[in-house]
């Protein structure tokens, strides 16, 4: 048992550093698209009480959050109880440094996609702590689109 325990663990230490090395990759090839004005579409998910919600439509620019939508078309005000929660995710920028703080130790494992092209996490899935049942997190980001 302690075999395979210690088995785990390297291979989880190795997915880490590989993912850490591939993800500044892909922050880089994100940063080098500069893409300052753009919509996309972000879908929360983990053990939360705002599926209703999803996906969220973000329009960012400058790294700041202009607008947030509901999947009902509903505009998500400032003063909404999950703002602070979604606005965490709801940039390009905000899901690399998620990512980052996962992969940098926050997490007992991350997973992670990106985009072929302009690099940015389309797929992410962040456990926490393994051994709890409610503490993961999923990501998905789609429909990025440039706005002029």
């Amino acid at each position: 048992m302690k075999k395979l325990l210690l088995l785990t663990l390297v291979f989880m230490l190795a997915a880490c550093s590989a993912g850490g090395s591939e993800l500044s990759r892909n922050l880089e090839k994100w940063n080098d698209a500069n893409i300052t004005h753009y919509r996309f579409s972000i879908n929360i998910s983990c053990f939360c009480a705002f599926r209703d919600q999803m996906p969220l439509v973000a329009e960012v620019l400058n790294g700041e959050i202009v607008s947030l939508t509901g999947s009902d078309g509903s505009v998500i005000a400032v003063d909404d109880p999950n703002y602070e929660l979604f606005s965490k995710y709801a940039t390009i920028d905000r899901l690399f440094s998620e990512l980052e703080a996962g992969l940098g130790g926050g997490a007992d494992a991350v997973t992670v996609t990106y985009d072929s092209t302009y690099g940015f996490p389309t797929e992410s899935s962040i456990d926490f702590i393994t051994e709890a049942a409610d503490d993961e997190l999923y990501l998905s980001a789609s429909g990025l689109e440039a706005l002029p």
